[in-house]
């Protein structure tokens, strides 16, 4: 669904390539530098809340300073606005990330090559779930802020969707390439994930579509029993075995490094062109509001 929109008022920015490349810098900057300086403090409170808060307040820190000092933006500008369509977009976003993850997990239990398995020794309560859901929310939503947020938006201003998307899926995959038991065909996953995620802002113009596909995505993996970008959550009392070979179920890394993830990964990428999502006004990057 494409709403029409009035023209936004736009601040007075200087589009050119030096300063699109200072900007970016800056942020890139303030990344890094933000993610460092939060990690110390965040670790009183654990290592889990250490890594998603912290990149949480890593891209919110880099968005809002950045803004504000070359273009006094607010941070609603870069697709964070709270509407009726917001809500909407999110919410298709979680049905359709967490449907995936869902169907992908069942499908091997119905055909009998997948299996849950008890695990006597873990008790699942709803305090633990819902610290689990609410850090993955963070690391979701922070991973959208940096990827996708005020830097992409302004490379997709000034080189165009398509010449902006791939290179920053490419650094989205390596991104995780550092992770546990990491393997080529998990980073080509991400990279694939950073693509789909990239086009999901184009659908909307706002980041509310790739928060809720991202999150609900991470969400459904470990409620399996499986594990997420090699990493192991537990927070039911099953684990999952595959009777499937690693190249389909991801071995150790999880299912994101297994050919299941790329091809419902790919599947979603035509859902997400038919779903009937609300298109917002783009504010960086607003030549995205001129019809095709």
């Amino acid at each position: 669904m494409t709403n029409s929109y009035p023209p936004v008022p736009q601040p007075e920015v200087q589009n050119t390539r030096f300063s699109v490349i200072i900007r970016v810098a800056f942020f890139v900057a303030l990344v890094i530098i933000s993610r460092f300086a939060v990690n110390a403090p965040l670790q009183v409170f654990g290592t889990v809340v250490a890594a998603t808060v912290g990149l949480y307040l890593a891209g919110i820190l880099a968005n809002v300073f950045t803004m504000r000092v070359f273009d006094r933006r607010p941070l609603a500008d870069i697709g964070l606005q709270v509407n009726l369509a917001s809500g909407r977009n999110f919410a298709f976003g979680v049905l359709m990330g967490g449907g995936a993850a869902a169907l992908m997990l069942w499908a091997p239990l119905l055909a009998g090559t997948g299996h849950l398995v008890a695990k006597p020794d873990i008790q699942t309560n709803i305090p633990s779930l819902i610290f689990y859901l609410a850090a993955l929310l963070f690391a979701a939503t922070g991973e959208e802020l940096i990827f996708r947020g005020y830097a992409f938006q302004l490379l997709v201003e000034k080189m165009g969707p398509f010449a902006t998307i791939l290179p920053v899926s490419v650094l989205f995959g390596f991104a995780h390439g550092m992770n546990p038991n990491a393997s080529r065909l998990g980073i080509a996953n991400t990279i694939i994930w950073g693509i789909l995620l990239g086009y999901a802002f184009l659908r909307t113009h706002d980041l509310w579509l790739p928060i809720g596909l991202h999150f609900s995505w991470n969400a459904i993996l470990p409620l399996f029993g499986v594990n997420l970008s090699g990493h192991t959550i537990d927070v039911t009392r099953y684990t999952y075995r595959w009777d499937l070979m690693p190249i389909w179920s991801g071995g150790s890394y999880g299912p994101e490094g297994g050919l299941l993830t790329t091809i419902f990964v790919v599947s979603l990428f035509f859902a997400l062109t038919k779903v009937p999502v609300v298109q917002q006004p783009a504010r960086v990057a607003p030549s995205l509001n001129d019809p095709f």
